[in-house]
């Protein structure tokens, strides 16, 4: 157990994140303290803390990019950018989207082909509200955007499509 010098609190030391160059290993301050004062210091000046990183990566190039290179082939990469894709873009947390997968049988929700093994569904939205509809193939996506969302169009299409096959 431990004592943290800024909340005061008694703390099992698995609280406090390690320090060599302390007497018992371990902050002062408990990992909540801790974050906290990052959080605010960051806040106040936030160009300060990317300086300091970006000053980082110049004088340890080579570490830097070998982290970098394991960060990316272990696949953590590509689904840290899909999650934050999906939630910029969406709002949609990794859950919602395999949740929404799952309700559409895994297909889409048009044509009802699977998705290809190397593109996923893609996330549809009412571009007037920005309310998620569904989860489109590339092909329906795009033949929806190009008819600019329009029922009229849509049906016009339709229409034209089979008269054509007479």
């Amino acid at each position: 157990m431990k004592r943290c010098k800024k909340c005061g609190a008694t703390k099992p030391v698995e609280e406090f994140y390690r320090a060599a160059d302390t007497r018992d290993g371990r902050r002062g301050d408990c990992i909540r303290c801790f974050s906290a004062a990052r959080k605010a210091r960051n806040a106040a000046n936030p160009e300060a803390n990317r300086a300091r990183a970006r000053a980082w990566r110049l004088e340890n190039a080579e570490q830097y990019w070998e982290t970098k290179r394991r960060y990316i082939a272990s696949g953590l990469k590509a689904v840290a950018d899909r999650r934050s894709y999906l939630k910029r873009s969406a709002g949609l947390s990794l859950d919602d989207y395999e949740r929404m997968l799952k309700a559409q049988g895994g297909r889409c929700a048009i044509c009802r082909q699977p998705p290809n093994s190397k593109i996923s569904l893609h996330v549809d939205h009412d571009h007037r509200t920005g309310r998620v509809r569904g989860l489109l193939c590339f092909t329906c996506n795009n033949g929806l955007g190009q008819l600019q969302d329009s029922p009229v169009l849509l049906r016009k299409a339709a229409a034209y499509v089979e008269a054509g096959r007479g």
